[in-house]
This record gives structure tokens, sequence and C-alpha cells, in this order.
């Protein structure tokens, strides 16, 4: 049995790593059910329907450009889906994640006469929760970065999830982010690429695996940096299905 302490949990939002702001975070998945009862029985029958799921978070106010307040208060209310990744145990490699595409829903700042100024905020999962491991942790990274390696013990054949966060990018020219697999950990071909992440921007983005490809049993996250200057941070994980 392995039990984890809270301090280590990253939150990203988006383009953003909400983590130094926020002191608890929770994710809750839920599924529809419909009750399939029928005349006679002695007690009450389900099935399964759509599955559900949302994320809440809280922490400490900070109005500074790009900070918690700035980020959530543009997210509120808009229509455009974010990519949110929350790491219980933080994004160092192999590490469980929490996957989805949200909607903020709610945004709170509470200013106590004795105490700090704190925010809150949920958001909704659009299409569920995916839960899947960090293949690459939240770093800043100047040169072209092949990963190590995820090993899944077997392979998977219903496609999957891959979703990466660009928080800070001061590159002169741009990056290309990809998830590869292999069936022996040896020969690697790409499994989900990334759009180009152009100079100097910060972005996130989800891509789906079709259902009934095959995932190797074996994953990596590469980083492909042309020749320039500057460092870019990001994060990758990816969920099976």
């Amino acid at each position: 049995m392995a039990f984890i302490h809270g301090k280590s949990a990253v939150v990203l939002h988006g383009a953003f790593d909400l983590s130094s702001f926020l002191n608890t975070a929770q994710v809750q998945s839920s599924v529809a059910t419909a009750d399939t009862t029928a005349f006679g029985a002695s007690a009450k029958a389900y099935i399964v329907g759509l599955k559900d799921g949302t994320v809440s978070a809280s922490g400490m106010f900070d109005g500074s450009a790009s900070a918690v307040d700035e980020t959530l208060t543009a997210s509120i209310g808009s229509n455009t889906l974010s990519p949110v990744t929350l790491a219980t145990a933080g994004t160092t490699l192999g590490n469980r994640v929490a996957l989805l595409l949200a909607k903020t829903t709610s945004y709170q700042v509470s200013s106590p006469v004795g105490d700090v100024v704190s925010v809150s905020y949920d958001a909704q999962a659009d299409g569920g929760i995916d839960y899947g491991v960090s293949l690459a942790a939240t770093a800043s990274v100047s040169a072209t970065t092949t990963g190590s390696s995820s090993d899944n013990t077997v392979s998977t054949a219903n496609g999957g999830i891959a979703q990466m966060h660009v928080t800070v990018n001061t590159r002169d020219v741009s990056s290309i982010l990809k998830v590869q697999h292999s069936a022996d950990n040896s020969v690697w071909v790409d499994l989900a690429t990334f759009t180009t992440v152009a100079t100097t921007v910060k972005t996130s983005e989800r891509v789906a695996v079709a259902a009934g490809v095959t995932v190797n049993r074996y994953l990596r996250a590469v980083n492909t940096l042309s020749a320039g200057t500057g460092a870019i941070t990001y994060q990758i994980s990816f969920s099976r299905r």
C-alpha cells in the first residue's frame, strides 16, 4: 500500500499552471443510472448510462497578470473548452492524472477580515473524465528531449487521449511535441502529434487517438526543438481507453 501526500498536487488549466495559487483540488467522476426494475422484483435494478465529471479547486487570490484571478475570470462564461489536468501526486513520469476538457462554471473570491483573500472554482467536464499517466513532468527545457518510457505491461486496443500544456515559452523558434509508442521499448513510432507550438506561444491541446487503434505497451513524450534560443515549459499525459 502506497499513500501519498497532497502537497505535490498539480492543477493545469489550459496554458496556465495554477498549482502555486491553490491548496485544495478535487475531481469527481459519476455515471447516470436508469431504473430497470420490473414487476415481481424484490429489489431495484439499474443499468449505467452516460458518464460525467467535475473538477473543483480553491486557494489564494492573486490579481497579477496571468495569475489565478485573470485566468479564471477569463474562463468563466466562455464556451471555449480548456484542457485541464489534475495530478494528485504531481507530474513525475508514470504518476496518475485525471484529464478533461472543461468549462468553468463558477468562480468565487472571498475576502475575510481576518484571513487571506481566497478563490475557488468549479469546472464541468465535456465528454467525461479520462484517467491516465504523466509522460512528461512540468519542466523547462531548451533542447530536444526524448522522455523515458512508461510501461503499461500490456498493449490496449481502444485508442486514448493525449493532452499537453505549454505554460511558459520563451523560444525564438517553433517546438513540436508528441507522444510515441512501442511494443518492445526499442522501436518507436508516433502515436499523437500536437499542433506545432509557435514562437513564445503558451497553449494547451487534447488529441484523441481513435477507438479501435492499438496503443502499444510502452509510451513516451518527445519534444523536438529547432535550433534557436529560449526555453519551453510543458507537461504531457496520456490516457488509454
